[in-house]
């Protein structure tokens, strides 16, 4: 029985110099290759327009998103609220009063978490740099700087023992006079 093989290298050799020119000699492939070539011609300039296009849009999309970011700066940038003229209060500060008067411990966790979150706001708006409240404390100085870093002792004790930290309302609103005190001081209620 004699079994045939297909020649694949010849096809290959076949199609490398139909790619090389040897091809081109009969008048279909000649056809077919000019064709190809002015095909390929508008897939480049197709390729180019779409690539400028692409190009401006990128541009258009950068110039917006930095003009977002600026009106976001101009709206986001003021985190302390100014005093409510019909209430005479700060809102934030009010929110912590609230939550100080409630009878249980989680609210009044909740008041010196909160009172500690409007400190960062503050020390913030006041330029001091650092990466929490306690950089920011150890990098300022103000004359209530000792009550700010006592208050945010209690809330890290918070944040790190969480309901295993006994707090009483005692302990509470003496946390939260102190942070009124550094409020007051920068003026912020």
């Amino acid at each position: 029985m004699d079994v045939q093989q297909a020649n694949v290298e010849y096809f290959f050799r076949l199609v490398y110099e139909c790619f090389h020119g040897g091809c081109y000699g009969t008048p279909s492939t000649a056809a077919f290759a000019a064709l190809l070539a002015k095909l390929w011609l508008w897939i480049v300039a197709v390729g180019y327009v779409l690539a400028v296009v692409a190009l401006f849009v990128i541009v258009y999309c950068l110039v917006r998103l930095f003009e977002l970011r600026k009106k976001e700066d101009e709206f986001y940038g003021t985190l302390l609220l100014a005093p409510d003229e019909i209430s005479g209060g700060h809102p934030r500060w009010q929110h912590i009063q609230e939550l100080l008067d409630g009878n249980t411990a989680s609210q009044w966790r909740e008041a010196i978490i909160e009172a500690d979150i409007m400190l960062d706001d503050v020390l913030t708006k006041q330029g001091f740099s650092g990466v929490g409240v306690g950089d920011k404390l150890r990098s300022a100085n103000f004359s209530t700087q000792k009550e700010a870093g006592e208050a945010h002792g209690v809330r890290n004790r918070i944040a790190h023992e969480g309901s295993a930290y006994d707090v009483t309302e005692q302990l509470a609103r003496r946390t939260v006079a102190k942070y009124e005190v550094v409020f007051r001081e920068f003026k912020a209620i």
